[in-house]
């Protein structure tokens, strides 16, 4: 594991990397915000942006609403205009983690100024990256709700999401200094590209469950919510090709869990970040086996998916420690001729 203080550490070093941390764990926890909204259907439980229901704190009881709220929505609600307190705060504690993210992003923008002028200078780019993607992230969130769940809205409101998940690792690893390490050039490169190879497998099985969970959204829309036992009867080939492509996430991912485990000589952070791998992977295929076999569970969507982003999130740390330490390598030999 990385050490929280090391010998050089500011106090706004210290900072940054706790705000960055922070902002890492509060984005994969709106990723899992997200996942509830739809699992429950509580995507349209605001039916405008920002305001809910027209105003800033939406209301919980139907009788707090304006005596013509079901003409004023009940074209977006697509004829569901019964006031449903459940979703509609469901859905505005989305928004709130949401603006609480931008916030936090916010913060680490600020801890990064004084990276402006030295050596790390990148830190403060990769913020600001971040804090401008988080904005761009809100206008999509006001799109999803305007295009009334487009799936295509909503995959592109996910992949962003990714993006900033990777921002912020990035510019927490390499907030510390760079890793030593000794090992056998061929067989480190060797799991270096095996782990490039994980990280593109798990994306493209992550954009294979956004298929199924667009087929799945056709089910829901035909079946209705009621009826989770014949949503996968629907799914058809996407959902067949999801779960085979699984096998071959599973297969690549091993290989690479095995080569880093023989390793001689592996940091701590290294060791880390390959057990993390395991047990979400695993953890990824149950939560897989709940829902097919379990009429989709409610509690599973969410969680498969964040699994999914975690899994990624752990991979591009692994390449990013990899890159640390042959940049370390070769300033280390540089430094010896």
């Amino acid at each position: 594991m990385i050490n929280s203080k090391t010998p050089t550490d500011s106090r706004n070093d210290r900072l940054f990397r706790k705000l960055t941390l922070f902002a890492v764990i509060t984005v994969y926890l709106l990723i899992a915000a997200g996942g509830i909204v739809r699992s429950t259907g509580s995507g349209m439980g605001c039916p405008d942006w920002p305001k809910c229901f027209g105003s800033w704190v939406p209301p919980t009881e139907a009788y707090q609403l304006p005596s013509n709220y079901k003409e004023l929505y009940g074209a977006k609600l697509k004829g569901e205009v019964e006031f449903n307190v459940v979703k509609t705060w469901t859905e505005y504690v989305n928004r709130l983690l949401g603006v609480f993210t931008g916030i936090l992003i916010f913060g680490t923008l600020l801890a990064s100024v004084p990276y402006l002028r030295t050596h790390k200078s990148n830190l403060f780019y990769a913020s600001l990256a971040a804090f401008i993607l988080v904005g761009i992230q809100g206008w999509l969130g006001s799109k999803v709700v305007s295009t009334e769940l487009h799936p295509l809205m909503v995959t592109l409101h996910m992949v962003v999401a990714i993006v900033i998940v990777f921002i912020l690792i990035y510019t927490l690893i390499r907030s510390y200094p760079p890793r030593t390490n000794t090992f056998k050039n061929k067989k480190f490169l060797l799991v270096k590209q095996l782990i490039v190879l994980s990280i593109v497998l798990s994306f493209g099985q992550v954009m294979l469950g956004t298929q199924v969970r667009e087929a799945m959204d056709g089910a829901i829309s035909m079946l209705g919510y009621d009826a989770r036992s014949q949503w996968i009867e629907q799914l058809g080939l996407p959902f067949y090709i999801h779960r085979s492509f699984s096998l071959v996430v599973l297969g690549v991912n091993t290989l690479l869990v095995y080569q880093i485990w023989n390793e001689r000589k592996r940091s701590r952070l290294r060791r880390y970040l390959i057990q993390g791998v395991i047990v979400v992977i695993l953890l990824e295929i149950f939560s897989g086996i709940v829902m097919a076999y379990f009429s989709v569970p409610a509690f599973a969507q969410p969680i498969h998916l964040t699994l999914a982003i975690v899994m990624l999130g752990t991979q591009y740390s692994l390449w990013l420690e990899s890159t640390d330490i042959l940049s370390a390598e070769k300033k280390q030999m540089v430094g010896t001729a």
